[in-house]
């Protein structure tokens, strides 16, 4: 699993490859020193799994992960244990307080290759979901079998996603990621890190802030490509 260090102080990047060194399941592909170091660094190696320290000069851990389009399976490493309840509410895996336990990181590897087994587990063979697939969803009491040309969009919240079909909004226990890996690019385009939209229901758009751009769908449904993923949006309609 390649994994990237995201901390402002080399030691303690230097203390943290040392002790990640005994896990073989582990490949750390480069460290980054700040917010915007990591993000040119994430899009550059594509990591599965960052260790992110929290207080950094510049823009701090969150404000990173509010920026990635495709969060990463996350271990906050920090001095800090304030953050604690906040680090959760951004699905994190694990919380480290510095200086780390060996025992206490060992714990944690174990959940991340267990994770990653798990998953690879149930996509392994999954074939990928066209336009013309029908998909099966539950919500409570209330199901459906919708046809996914007919779902305009897909917004996570939290380890779940909201469909919007129809007049319909059932939420479903799957992860944004999730999605994205399984549904065809052709049709379903990644515009945020909550946002997946479907280009058959592109109403119109406009420039938005930050070199972004602002899709309106059929059906009223208002949503922001992230500037990162408009360049993406652009080279697919050719714009």
């Amino acid at each position: 699993m390649k994994a990237l260090i995201i901390d402002d102080e080399r030691l303690a990047r230097v203390e943290l490859r040392r002790l990640l060194a005994p896990f073989k399941d582990i490949n750390i592909v480069g460290e980054a020193v700040n917010v915007e170091d990591a993000l040119n660094k994430i899009s550059e190696l594509n990591p599965e799994l960052i260790f992110l320290d929290i207080q950094m000069p510049g823009k701090n851990g969150f404000e990173l992960l509010e920026e990635l389009d495709s969060v990463p399976i996350v271990v906050f490493t920090t001095a800090y244990d304030e953050y604690a309840l906040k680090a959760f509410e951004y699905n994190a895996m694990d919380y480290l307080l510095k200086p780390i336990e060996p025992k206490r990181l060992e714990d944690t590897i174990k959940k991340i290759v267990e994770k990653n087994r798990k998953t690879a587990i149930q996509e392994y063979g999954s074939p990928v979901l066209k336009e013309s697939d029908q998909v099966f969803v539950k919500d409570g009491d209330r199901c459906w079998f919708v046809k996914l040309i007919n779902v305009r969009l897909f917004e996570s919240e939290g380890n779940y996603v909201r469909l919007y079909f129809d007049d319909n909004k059932p939420l479903i226990l799957r992860t944004l990621n999730y999605l994205d890996e399984r549904l065809d690019n052709k049709t379903f385009f990644r515009a945020n890190r909550k946002h997946i939209v479907n280009l058959k229901w592109i109403e119109s758009m406009e420039p938005w802030h930050n070199g972004g751009l602002l899709v309106k769908l059929k059906g009223g449904n208002k949503v922001e490509v992230s500037r990162r993923q408009t360049i993406k949006f652009k080279e697919m309609l050719s714009l």
